[in-house]
């Protein structure tokens, strides 16, 4: 990317793999990376026109990067896809654990097995996978991982959105669980937690009226946008500006809840 775009200088030239990246937050925190010099590695499953978009956009603005395909609730496709990064870039500074969805609002106790099963690893047991396979590169030269946990682990999520909200109570846990394993290995982690965010996530679950009730119960008195949440990313990614910040869960929500 052009020079003069450049901010936060220690995450020039920093090999960054982001699951999810193709649509919501994931896609703007690529782009948000690739404008700081870094190289990114953008995780899809089944938006391959928009991980591919997104790739070719960022190239032809200068930066390098890698659309990786793979479902990461198959522990095989969590591995292949950081084996693939790293074959291709040499190295993995970075990781951001942002896959995820809530495959639609069913009531905890009305929810299948299968159900159950695909939401928590979709979203809970990916970061154990990805992260697994991650580990050995990132430990090489010291890294970072922001795992994208939600306000439900707070709140207990809407209706039907529980075992979302659980799975991502997981993910906090893990957090700083993963925050002490891993600093011995000079690998510092971290989490986002975005609120309610205006992404193809709440077009596909959540309709205008629900929406706009929401929005009501938010301070700032707006729904927040994929890009209100990069500058949590790259904060947290950059030792100069978070080298003492571990174990921590960002809360980007405009005011809704307050911890």
């Amino acid at each position: 990317m052009t020079a003069n775009r450049l901010v936060i200088p220690d995450l020039a030239g920093k090999a960054v793999l982001i699951t999810g990246g193709s649509t919501g937050i994931g896609a703007a925190v690529a782009r948000g990376f690739a404008e700081q010099g870094a190289i990114v590695a953008i995780g899809y499953h089944s938006s391959a026109d928009q991980a591919h978009t997104l790739a070719s956009e960022i190239k032809a603005a200068g930066g390098e990067a890698l659309a990786v395909k793979g479902d990461v609730s198959d522990p095989k496709a969590c591995a292949r896809i950081v084996a693939e990064t790293t074959a291709r870039f040499g190295r993995l500074d970075g990781l951001i654990n942002n896959a995820g969805l809530m495959l639609g609002r069913v009531h905890s106790l009305e929810a299948t097995d299968e159900h159950l099963q695909a939401v928590i690893n979709l979203n809970s047991s990916s970061v154990i996978w990805v992260t697994r396979a991650a580990v050995p590169w990132l430990e090489r030269e010291g890294g970072f991982i922001i795992n994208t946990t939600s306000i439900a682990a707070r709140n207990g999520g809407a209706g039907g959105a529980m075992l979302y909200a659980a799975a991502k109570g997981f993910v906090s846990t893990i957090t700083r669980g993963h925050a002490k394993e891993l600093i011995s290995k000079k690998i510092r982690v971290n989490a986002v937690s975005p609120g309610v965010i205006a992404t193809p996530f709440h077009e596909r679950y959540t309709d205008a009226a629900a929406m706009e009730a929401i929005r009501k119960t938010i301070p700032i008195a707006r729904i927040g946008t994929a890009e209100d949440c990069v500058g949590a990313y790259l904060f947290l990614a950059s030792e100069a500006l978070s080298g003492y910040v571990v174990g921590q869960i960002i809360e980007v929500n405009g005011g809704q809840l307050m911890p």
